[in-house]
């Protein structure tokens, strides 16, 4: 079953050409997660969707461009650093994400297909992360990786656009536009392993990024354990489970396609227009020292 929502605000399961209205099934409220999101706030199980009756209610036509970020703002986004072999080569890293450990990004960085990323400044690069996403349907704490598919609702693409600068991960990850998301959520029953699956991100025309997520350096079921060792995993939050090597700078007017196995294809694009010189972020008192650059 494909989870989407329409204009920002309609949830629908997809089923090929169509989307099936469930909005008199499962509600609409005016909250910051979105539909499902708020679905699955107010205690809804995943199980349910078992039982969802599709029969007489509305279809509209499947217009990609109404889909919208299927989560709009999850309340965590967590991310893992350097979970594949090549990409810790690739960028030279002497660690990975078993001793990193994951790092949150900001739920506002949420965009959805067809949407915009926006390049914050105009000297400093900016990379396309293509990722396997999950989305927590039950709540985890010190779950075990045997046990740890039992609380996913999910899985969608994402991009873990990301600023290479000094500051902090969850800092150069979480601006705005940073966490583009869908097109909609593939339940796990229809995702038998999601260590199975091919990824490819396309730049430009270009295939930059291609993998398998049987490459990851900690398995999706391995993640969430681990997640939940450090933090309560609550329904409607997001896991990233990281890049593969080909990361490369995004440049204004760049298309970038992210598809994944039997998830689904994301699609965005760049935008260089907002972004403004580096030096002119906010730098504070540290700076006016001689403490920062």
């Amino acid at each position: 079953m494909k989870l989407a929502v329409l204009d920002g605000r309609t949830p629908v399961v997809v089923t090929e050409d169509r989307a099936v209205d469930v909005s008199a099934v499962i509600g609409v409220t005016a909250g910051f997660a979105g539909p499902w999101g708020d679905w699955l706030e107010r205690g809804h199980d995943p199980g349910e969707l078992r039982d969802l009756d599709l029969a007489g209610l509305p279809t509209v036509s499947l217009d990609e461009g109404r889909l919208t970020a299927p989560l709009a703002r999850p309340r965590k986004i967590v991310a893992a650093p350097v979970n594949y072999l090549d990409h810790k080569i690739e960028m030279s890293e002497q660690k990975s994400v078993a001793d990193y450990g994951v790092f949150l990004k900001a739920g506002t960085s949420v965009i959805g297909p067809r949407e915009v990323v926006e390049l914050p400044y105009e000297d400093l690069r900016t990379d396309q992360e293509g990722e396997l996403a999950v989305v927590v349907g039950r709540t985890a704490r010190h779950v075990t990786a045997d046990a740890a598919l039992d609380h996913v609702l999910g899985y969608t693409c994402g991009l873990d656009i990301s600023l290479r600068s000094t500051e902090d991960r969850s800092t150069r990850k979480s601006f705005d536009t940073f966490t583009p998301l869908g097109p909609w959520i593939v339940t796990a029953d229809e995702v038998p392993d999601p260590d199975a699956l091919d990824l490819r991100c396309w730049v430009a025309g270009e295939l930059r990024q291609e993998t398998s997520t049987s490459e990851l350096l900690f398995s999706v079921r391995e993640l969430i354990a681990y997640a939940s060792s450090v933090m309560t995993l609550e329904p409607g939050d997001v896991i990233l489970t990281g890049t593969p090597a080909g990361v490369g700078p995004l440049r204004d007017r760049d298309v970038v396609r992210l598809e994944i196995g039997s998830v689904g294809t994301l699609e965005v694009t760049v935008s260089g227009a907002p972004a403004v010189p580096y030096a002119s972020r906010p730098r504070g008192r540290a700076a006016l020292a001689g403490g920062a650059r």
